[in-house]
């Protein structure tokens, strides 16, 4: 029964880290290509934004803090850190992670795609 136990709990840690993995593997060329979904709203160029904020520099910062953008108070009260567990968590479920955000976008259910985006932003330096 203990066997059992150390094995199980083997496995659940390896589901863990292969979760970690897959967002720190994204393929940034991919990502370009699915970020197409996100750029209706997003733009990547400092300082230009569009119905939501430039996404150019925000791997690293803190939520809300993009110059000329009008946030909504949700989003500047989330304390959120834009890195890669955050932004996965985020664009998987937006309105569920930051209720009364403005952003409508429903989210990405894919992993992968979520990953390689993240690889892409992370690029938008």
């Amino acid at each position: 029964m203990a066997k059992f136990r150390f094995l199980s709990a083997l496995l659940a840690l390896g589901i863990v880290f292969t979760g970690t993995n897959a967002i720190a593997a994204g393929d940034a060329a991919k990502g370009k290509k699915v970020y197409k979904k996100c750029a209706i709203c997003h733009s990547t160029k400092a300082g230009k934004n569009k119905i939501g904020p430039s996404l150019h520099g925000i791997f690293g910062r803190k939520a809300a803090k993009g110059k000329g953008f009008r946030y909504s108070k949700p989003m500047k009260k989330s304390g959120l850190t834009w890195d890669a567990a955050t932004l996965d968590k985020f664009l998987k479920k937006p309105r569920k992670m930051v209720k009364r955000t403005r952003m409508t976008f429903p989210g990405l259910r894919s992993a992968s795609q979520r990953a390689n985006v993240i690889a892409y932003i992370k690029t938008l330096k």
